[in-house]
């Protein structure tokens, strides 16, 4: 990938897609038996995958997307550019939740397979066209007495 705006490339799409789809026979999904694979491209090359993993008790359960970016955080990779999701068929696309922690790291494409078949690369900003971001954190200036 090269530049702000680039799409990656067909083997880097290719290593990603294979990769999420690994990480998908790992899932565990006794609840919903809808298991999600992700595998999420660091600037530094390297490839970090995970897979979705439910709980009893639903909201502690956490999406493939979310565990493979908080994976990469947790071994020291900050900038992240693509991430794919593998999913059952049809091929499925990432919550809003996954979305908005995908513009935390700052990913910029999104690939979306299903179990077998080609799979689809979209820009994240077309996923997430109004982000909450850091900018959003920033206090206004002081009002300034007259």
């Amino acid at each position: 990938m090269n530049g702000p705006h680039a799409r990656p490339t067909a083997a880097e799409v290719s290593r990603l897609v294979r990769s999420a789809r690994a990480a998908r026979r790992r899932a565990y999904v006794p609840y919903s038996h809808f298991p999600v694979g992700a595998a999420v491209l660091a600037a530094s090359g390297a490839i970090i995958s995970a897979c979705n993993v439910e709980n009893a008790s639903y909201g502690l359960s956490i999406c493939a997307e979310r565990a493979a970016i908080h994976r990469a955080v947790a071994e020291g990779h900050h900038r992240l550019l693509t991430i794919a999701v593998a999913t059952g068929s049809p091929a499925s696309m990432p919550c809003g939740a996954c979305r908005q922690v995908m513009q935390e790291f700052g990913v910029r494409s999104v690939i979306v397979a299903s179990a077998r078949g080609a799979a689809r690369t979209f820009r994240l900003a077309d996923l997430l066209d109004h982000p909450f971001g850091p900018a959003d954190l920033r206090e206004p200036a002081p009002h300034r007495r007259r």
